[in-house]
Formats: structure tokens, C-alpha cells, sequence
């Protein structure tokens, strides 16, 4: 089944890719692999904000991860000339997570958009992975997440 069949089946339609908000490309391709700038967490009311251990639980922060794996996978189809099935598989992921000093459950938070990659891409979406921790993130947003990607 390919990647977009998969996303169909889930119910998952990809935003379109954000446009970045300062002077940087959204991605760069290098060869076979896409670097995608850091996605915001942001869903369908706006930028998803707080931050962990304060204002926000593990499962808000999930959730927020989550949108911030669409946004990746919305800039990789984008890097791909809209085609996704070019996607071979997740490399690595850097998750920021906004949350206090005595906040230790970041990888819960980027489990929201590991699971989620896996979930939709199969043994594809397996990744290498940092999730670590951030006093604060742009515009106060919970998370942000940068991807590298393996395409053909």
C-alpha cells in the first residue's frame, strides 16, 4: 500500500506545507535526503501553546507533537514535488519541548509524533530521535519538531 493509500485509510489529510516565518527555507534537499526545518505545533484553531509541566499534560503535549508530524510530512511532500510515496523512510527527529525546569517526560511528548509516524508509514516512519527539553519555544508553542528524511 503506498504512503498516500495509508494516510487515505487513516483519515489523515496533510496540511499544506507552512511557509516559514523568517528569512530560512521550510527544507533543503541534499541528495537523498530532505531536512525540514522545525515545525511549530499548530492545528486547525491556530498555534498550539503552553508548556509542560505547567500549563499543559503529557497527552496535550502529544497531541501537539503530533500536528508538528503533519507539518513535517507536509514540507517532505512539498520537497517532493507533491509526490510522498518518494519518502523511503524517517531518519532522525529533534523534538523541542516547552516545559519547566522539573520536567522530565519529553520523549512522552515526541512519542506523540513518533507513534504517529510509525502508525501511518509502517516501518518507514522508524526513526532515530532527540527530544529534549526548552525554557521556551517561538510564540510560546509547546512543541517544535525538525526531521531528516531518505527519499528516491
Amino acid at each position: 500500500m503506498s504512503i498516500a493509500e495509508r494516510l487515505n485509510n487513516l483519515g489523515i489529510t496533510l496540511p499544506d506545507a507552512p511557509a516559514p516565518a523568517a528569512n530560512y527555507v521550510p527544507f533543503v534537499v541534499s541528495g537523498n535526503l530532505v531536512y525540514v526545518s522545525g515545525q511549530v505545533s499548530n492545528g486547525p484553531d491556530g498555534l498550539i501553546t503552553g508548556r509542560l509541566g505547567d500549563t499543559m499534560d503529557v497527552a496535550a503535549g502529544a497531541a501537539a507533537a503530533k500536528a508538528c508530524a503533519l507539518s513535517l510530512l507536509a514540507q517532505l511532500k512539498a520537497a517532493c514535488d507533491g509526490d510522498i510515496d518518494r519518502l523511503v523512510r524517517v531518519v532522525k527527529l529533534t523534538g523541542f519541548v516547552n516545559s519547566t525546569a522539573d520536567f522530565t517526560d519529553q520523549p512522552k511528548v515526541i512519542n506523540g509524533a513518533s507513534d504517529f509516524l510509525v502508525e501511518a508509514l509502517g516501518d518507514a516512519g522508524r526513526h532515530a530521535r532527540s527530544a529534549v527539553s526548552a525554557a521556551s519555544l517561538p510564540l510560546g508553542v509547546a512543541v517544535e519538531i525538525e526531521g531528516i528524511f531518505e527519499i528516491k
